[in-house]
């Protein structure tokens, strides 16, 4: 066999060394014969020599890197010539390993280097040939092999510091890793120091890498190069790809490798969380792991927390890089998930959480961009993609679907929404919403499993927590909008409960601001990108996210300062951003110039119609809102024009102020400032801090700011110019905060007020594509554009003025006649030309065309409402109006037929005459009236095809029907306007009586044979619609007697609900407006049976808002003590109607039934404060004889029994009430006064007295009273276990199918007063002295009243001294300044308030009840002497005797002995409360009571009445404010 034919020598003695040129010539040349040489063919023995001289200590540590090159060359090429069995000794091998492992392997990091050829022939050769083998034969190689792992990685890492040349080092990358793939597997076992440089490549991925990560040797920790940033964002690292290339290929071995290292870096980490022993038994501490407590002793330490995470995270990545390699580590993350401390806990979590969805070490991928104001708007077809512009780091990847590879640790980890720390379900939530955003990583998941955990998210919204809560809502944020729609929307859509966007919308209202914030702003975001596919028709985003902005905005009821705002924000930033669309306009491209590119895009823009574009999203959001939200939607507007007067008084008084420096009246501006700014500071959460913001900006003087305020309240102002005025406005707001740290907040306190007065909505921009969108029904948006058209002018007509002669034309040119009806949308162009006419009659046109035009609207518009409105244009811009009326109303009155051309339009024209025109028309008054009654309401046209008694609400008006509408209009026009108060009596009467009518008797006309049973209940509810309308004229009021007020009151409980809705929506608007008297409050309390809970709901909301409304009148009145006491005097006056009602009964069973009235009234009225007074009234009622029939009367007896049976009634009813708050009812010092027109005096002493001793109530009522009061508590409590009812719910808690009892209540038909006479109550017969106990025992001794005679006094001083009492507060109201705090009130308010710039007018309704105060020395008096005899008193009290009617001087004597024996304030609560806790108790496991069997005279009652009363369940974390406005 051939051997070598190098025969030169490579060593030499000291002293005598080769030149380096030799030498590096006689190397290559050996160099070159050995890579000829193959490994089978040569004699091994030849190379004995040369392979000693290699190994020479002479060559491995030459100073010349050639040397050591070539030298290491032909070292490679012997051990491959030579294997198996290499011709070295284990020393000398150690040596060439280390000079090939040190000195040259660390040489390929530069591709530039003269020898790189020969290190390249190096490395490959020790891979190829697989010669690194031998270094596992060398003993203690441990450091050589650790050097050789970390001089690769090093190399690889660095290669981004080489000069160009891809291949080389692709072949570098090659190379080395089959060569640390080969040692790996050769390897009986890696040193724990490689696994941990193995271990740390995965962290190259994590832009947060620290420098070390191991957790037993820092010096072997990893240094990340930061411009290695740059690269990670295009490709994967190259050691990162080698040291998952080595897990693969070696994945059992690697396994083994990483379960013990993951292994003692967590048990390190857990033994240092063992709580010390501290005790003498040695005893260790229980560590709690709940979030509330804080325990130092029992958790890691913060370093070992540091080493856990980032381990935590090196499993992340592992999964994503090398899933089999975690196979025995996996089960220990899964003993994480239960272990005793919390730290762990949450860290095992939240890394299962990652891993299941495929993100590694460089975190979750950025969430989609939601944004409202793009355009044009992203759809489903160019929604973002979650996936496609990921940088490959943080792109999720899995490589197996976890819950295959893992079942067990799936189902463990699915178990952690239970867990009892917050923390953790939080973090479980999050990784729940990861792993459906990645589709687990991209493995897929079924849609089985995907629904699940969309549920699971779902119920996750409504937890305890709101550290949970707020992470769910945040997770929804993280979904881009095709995966909302896709994924989430499966489970259904806003509208449907129980769905996950359902829960999200329930989110809004939460109890947790934190919570509200993020999830309307989402819902508004989501609402916001999804309006392009609900304009383009999208039926499945349609019926998905339609309901959002309804469920926004109805958050408005719950009158909470803080929704109030972020409602605001959202409004305008999410549903509406003002700066949607964000198309330039052409002059502010101009300014910048044009290029060719840039002319594109103007050319492209100037296609684009901004405002339009706007309009078209105001309409669409005013399409999804249902009737509430529309409420809201246009009180909101309506606020602005309050708010707007306001600002601009609080500018006025800015600039008077002048910075604080004032010449003169400087006493006056501050005092009006400070009332303007305390007006808002009310409006606003954090009262304190806005008040302080609004005087520093006050103080800061920026006139510039003044004038850019004023621009956004203009109406003058087009669109831009009111959005670059809020940019403007919040910019110099911003620089003042900036440079000034005290003035930080000012921002967030002026831009609430900036939305609110900004006409942003109703913009003079906007008319003309609400104009156009109005007559071309373009998206089906004709029916709400008419709708806000009208809105518009109707609140802010001076937007129209631009456009005002544009309707006048269009409305000139489509004018009806007798052979040609108008056109669709005239109706709404009249009403907003009417309204807009009110206010400026001269921008309306006069010439002799427009005035024909609406002439012929007022003779044949249709509908007959045109007619109405065109009389009013007309009226308004007419110079000539006597002539005007006169010559409309010869033509509507000359040959009037009934069903003739017109006949309709001309009944609405005479209405509308007779109430602007009264004096003009008052000589065809007779002529007008014998239209209206002899040939329209006496007639009957329609035969008769049902029974006489039918009663039923249709949809569909017929012609009959509205000519018998118009008619009584006409009548009830001309009774408001009629000029002469001398005659005013004999226009009312017939009237009056007519009114009556048709409300007693159900739509009935009298005279008639037939009313047919579709006009009957429009009849009725018109009738008791134009009684509220006449009652708001104080004249007209006096002739509604207390008995027709009763009749009127209980349309509010008919038997259709469109009567019912229809009635309380017009009288809530009146009492809104301060336009009726106060007792048209007790009406709305009659909704008790209400089984309408929408109706009943919102009823209740009005109720708590007016009584805020009213207590702020009290609050803004100046130099009065007097109180606010509207809605606690109609108590007597409720219980006064209760006791007319006709299905009262005096029964148990029915007096229980009747107690809902009372709760229901406590439910939404009493409040610690005024519950004393409202008892007093109770008691005071027991004190007199009914009023409203005369005392002659044959069921004048039974009507006061009614009256002490319900006052007792009322007073237990208010004692259980009081017993289960845990208020107290206190001692009035004042006697209050029953309203004359009710109530009367008792005559007799005797009789007076009997009746207060007497009680009223038969057994059994008092449990069913306590059962009910319970029941209201329960459906009240807003924190009464995980569900509450609504409002509108049954207050005694019974189950709807049980409920048939409770119709709604009405007036029967055949009640006959002599029978209900001839009625007594029952009492007990057999043990008086029992009854009496009984009577004594129900007045409560904290509720005591200054002693006054039974008998009441007279009428006439009653009177006198309400008049003197009406004279000395209007001295003292006189110059009282009223405050405009309005921007909260109700809705149906909101739009009619009077707001000057001092303040708003009081109401003029009469007073109904006068509180006589004391002075203030005769009270201190009375009170210390009481405090002195119940000091000494006994411990035993006895009933107070009767008490005898005495002089005012001997008062104090009087009470000084009652007193004496009565128990002190102090001890009374303390003997019973364990008796009141036993009760508690004891009760609570009681069941509501039954149901009140239905009477006889129910049977008639409709299906409607006797169905169900519905609930609405609300989460127990749904904020409901009691005190939420409607």
């Amino acid at each position: 066999m051939p051997g070598l034919k190098f025969n030169e020598t490579l060593a030499w003695r000291a002293g005598k060394q080769i030149p380096v040129a030799d030498l590096l010539r006689r190397l290559n040349a050996l160099s070159k014969e050995l890579q000829d040489m193959e490994q089978e063919e040569n004699e091994r023995q030849s190379f004995t020599t040369v392979a000693k001289e290699l190994a020479s200590p002479n060559l491995l540590a030459h100073k010349d890197k050639g040397v050591k090159a070539l030298a290491a060359s032909c070292l490679v090429d012997i051990l491959r010539l030579c294997a198996p069995d290499a011709p070295y000794t284990g020393q000398q091998l150690r040596d060439i390993f280390n000079m090939m492992i040190t000195q040259i392997l660390p040489t390929l990091a530069d591709p530039s280097n003269a020898y790189n050829n020969q290190h390249f022939y190096v490395l490959n050769s020790l891979a190829q040939v697989k010669s690194i083998v031998l270094l596992t034969d060398i003993p203690s190689s441990e450091t050589l092999t650790r050097h050789l792992f970390q001089i690769c990685f090093d190399v690889l890492s660095g290669s981004s510091k080489a000069a160009p040349g891809e291949e080389p080092q692709k072949n570098v990358e090659i190379n080395m890793t089959q060569l640390l793939v080969c040692l790996v597997d050769e390897s009986a076992s890696l040193p724990p120091e490689v696994v941990d440089i193995i271990v740390a490549q995965f962290l190259r991925t994590d832009p947060r890498a620290m420098a070390g990560v191991s957790g037993k040797s820092k010096k072997n920790g990893i240094q990340v190069d930061e411009k290695q940033s740059l690269l990670v964002l295009r490709q994967l690292p190259p050691a990162y790809n080698m040291a998952k290339y080595i897990c693969n290929a070696c994945p059992e071995k690697m396994a083994r490798y990483f379960s013990q290292y993951f292994n003692d870096v967590i048990v390190d980490a857990s033994n240092s969380s063992v709580p010390k022993v501290t005790n003498k038994n040695k005893r260790r501490y229980s560590a709690d792991l709940d979030d509330s407590e804080d325990d130092q002793a029992a958790g890691p330490t913060e370093e070992d927390l540091k080493e856990l995470s980032k381990v935590h995270i090196l499993l992340r990545e592992l999964w994503r890089a090398c899933p089999a390699v975690l196979q025995n580590v996996i089960p220990q993350l899964e003993a994480e998930l239960s272990a005793e401390n919390l730290q762990l806990r949450l860290l095992a979590t939240e890394t299962l959480g990652d891993i299941i969805s495929g993100i590694g070490a460089a975190g979750p991928p950025s969430p989609p961009i939601l944004d409202p104001a793009a355009y044009p708007p992203n759809g489903l077809s160019n929604a973002f993609d979650n996936t496609a512009s990921l940088n490959i780091l943080t792109k999720p990847s899995s490589p197996q679907p976890f819950s295959n590879a893992h079942p067990q640790a799936y189902s463990n980890y699915l178990g952690r929404r239970h867990d009892k720390s917050a923390l953790i379900r939080s973090a479980w939530t999050t990784g729940i919403g990861r792993i459906l955003t990645t589709s687990a990583g991209g493995a897929g998941m079924s849609q089985q499993e995907e629904d699940r955990l969309i549920d699971e998210l779902s119920r996750m919204m409504g937890d305890a927590d709101e550290k949970v809560r707020i992470a769910a809502v945040k997770v929804i944020g993280s979904f881009s909008f095709r995966d909302i729609v896709g994924k989430l929307g499966r489970s259904g859509g806003i509208s449907e409960s129980g769905s996950l966007l359902a829960t999200l919308a329930e989110r809004v209202r939460d109890r947790k601001h934190i919570v509200r914030e993020a999830a309307m702003t989402l819902l508004g975001r989501i609402w916001g990108v999804a309006v392009g596919e609900i304009a383009a028709g999208n039926e499945q985003v349609t019926s998905l996210l339609r309901a959002a902005p309804s469920k926004i905005l109805d958050t408005y009821y719950t009158n909470d300062h803080e929704i109030m705002v972020l409602l605001d924000r959202v409004l305008f930033e999410q549903l509406l951003p003002l700066s949607f669309p964000p198309v330039k306009t052409k002059s502010t491209r101009a300014v910048n110039g044009s290029s060719q590119s840039q002319g594109t895009v103007d050319k492209e823009a100037d296609r684009v119609d901004p405002d339009k574009i706007r309009t078209e999203r105001i309409l669409l959001l005013l399409k999804s809102l249902d009737e509430r939200a529309k409420k809201v939607f246009y009180a909101i507007q309506s606020r602005q024009l309050v708010l707007s007067k306001v600002v601009s008084a609080y500018l006025a008084r800015c600039e008077d102020f002048n910075g604080g420096v004032m010449d003169e009246n400087e006493g006056p501006i501050k005092e009006h400032l400070t009332r303007l700014i305390k007006s808002f500071a009310g409006s606003l959460p954090n009262s304190v801090q806005v008040s302080a913001e609004l005087w520093r900006f006050a103080k800061m003087h920026d006139r510039r700011s003044y004038q850019l305020i004023r621009f956004c309240m203009a109406p003058e102002s087009d669109y831009r110019t009111v959005q670059k005025a809020i940019k403007e406005f919040t910019k110099r707001i911003t620089e003042t905060a900036s440079s000034s740290a005290a003035s930080s907040n000012l921002l967030e306190t002026l831009t609430p007020i900036l939305y609110r007065i900004s006409l942003i909505l109703y913009n003079k921009s906007h008319v003309p594509a609400i104009m156009e969108y109005s007559k071309s029904d373009e998206n089906s948006l004709a029916g709400v554009a008419q709708e806000i058209l009208r809105e518009i002018s109707s609140r802010t007509p001076e937007v129209l003025k631009a456009h005002v002669q544009e309707i006048c034309r269009s409305l000139q040119e489509n004018a009806p006649s007798s052979k040609k009806s108008n056109d669709f949308g005239a109706l709404d162009n009249l009403k907003a030309c009417a309204s807009f006419a009110t206010r400026y009659p001269k921008e309306v046109p006069k010439d002799r065309k427009f005035v024909q035009a609406m002439t012929s609207y007022a003779l044949f518009g249709s509908p007959p409402e045109a007619a109405k409105y065109a009389v009013s244009v007309s009226w308004a811009a007419s110079d000539k109006k006597e002539l005007l009326a006169k010559d409309l109303v010869q033509k509507c009155i000359k040959d009037f037929q009934y069903g003739g051309d017109g006949f309709l339009s001309r009944l609405a024209t005479l209405s509308q005459l007779v109430l602007l025109a009264p004096e003009e028309v008052d000589d065809d008054s007779d002529a007008i009236t014998a239209i209206a009654i002899k040939q329209v309401l006496l007639r009957a046209r329609v035969s008769p095809e049902q029974p006489r008694e039918a009663y039923e609400w249709s949809d569909t008006v017929d012609t009959d029907c509205l000519a018998k509408c118009w008619a009584l209009k006409i009548l009830t026009n001309r009774t408001r306007s009629h000029p002469t108060p001398e005659t005013l009596s004999e226009v009312v009467t017939p009237v009056y009586s007519l009114l009556s009518t048709l409300v007693k008797t159900e739509g009935k006309l009298p005279s008639v044979s037939h009313t047919p049973p579709t006009h009957r209940p429009r009849l009725r509810l018109l009738a008791a619609r134009s009684y509220l309308k006449l009652c708001t004229k104080k004249s007209l009021d006096g002739f509604l007697t207390a008995d027709a007020f009763n009749s009127m009151a209980l349309v509010a409980q008919d038997g259709e609900q469109p009567v019912r809705a229809g009635f309380m929506r017009r009288l809530k608007k009146y009492l809104g407006q301060q336009k009726l008297p106060q007792r048209f409050y007790t009406i709305p309390f009659l909704l008790a049976f209400e089984p309408s809970d929408e109706l009943k709901g919102d009823t209740v909301t009005w109720i708590k808002s007016r009584a805020i409304t009213l207590a702020n009148l009290k609050a803004q009145q100046s130099g009065t003590t007097r109180a606010s006491i509207v809605l606690e005097s109609v108590f007597a006056r409720l219980l006064s109607l209760l006791a007319h009602h006709p299905d009262y009964d005096s029964d148990a069973r029915d007096l229980v039934d009747f107690a809902r009235y009372i709760v229901f009234y406590l439910q939404s009225v009493a409040t610690e404060e005024n519950l004393s007074l409202i008892y007093h009234i109770a008691q005071r009622v027991k004190q007199c004889r009914d009023a409203v029939l005369p005392a002659n009367a044959e069921s004048a007896p039974v009507i006061d029994d009614h009256l002490y049976h319900l006052s007792d009634l009322a007073q237990l009813a208010i004692r259980k009430f009081e017993d289960l708050h845990n208020w107290t009812i206190q001692t009035l010092p004042a006697k209050v006064r029953l309203p004359g027109t009710l109530f009367s005096e008792v005559k007799s002493h005797n009789d007076a007295q009997r009746i207060a001793e007497k009680s009223y109530l038969p057994e059994g009522v008092e449990q069913g009273v306590e059962d009910l009061v319970r029941a209201s508590m329960r459906t009240g409590r807003p924190g009464h276990g995980k569900k509450r009812k609504s409002e509108g719910d049954d207050l005694d808690g019974r189950d709807h199918k049980k409920a048939k009892g409770l119709p709604i209540r009405k007036p029967e038909k055949k009640k006959d007063r002599k029978s209900a006479a001839a009625k007594t109550p029952k009492s007990k017969t057999a043990k008086p002295r029992e009854e009496e106990v009984s009577a004594e025992k129900r007045r409560s001794g904290r509720a005591k009243v200054f002693e006054t005679s039974y008998v009441e006094r007279d009428s006439e001083e009653d009177d006198e001294e309400m008049e003197l009492m009406d004279v000395y507060e209007a001295k003292q109201e006189e110059g009282a300044d009223q405050e405009a705090d309005n921007h909260d009130a109700p809705l149906d308010e909101v739009d009619q308030m009077s707001i000057t710039e001092e303040g708003r007018d009081q109401p003029q309704d009469e007073q109904e009840m006068e509180m006589e105060m004391e002075t203030e020395a005769e009270a201190e008096a009375e009170e210390q002497e009481i405090r002195n005899d119940e000091l000494s008193s006994s411990s035993a009290p006895s009933p107070p005797p009767p008490v005898k009617p005495s002089p005012k001087s001997q008062r104090k004597n009087k009470k000084k002995k009652e007193n004496a024996h009565a128990p002190s304030p102090k001890a009374k609560p303390q003997q019973q409360q364990g008796k009141k806790k036993a009760r508690v108790r004891g009760d609570q496991k009681s069941q509501p009571v039954a149901a009140a069997a239905s009477k006889s005279r129910r049977k008639h009652a409709t299906a409607t009445r006797n169905g169900n009363v519905g609930r609405r369940h609300h989460d127990g974390d749904v904020f409901d404010a009691p005190t939420s406005p409607d």
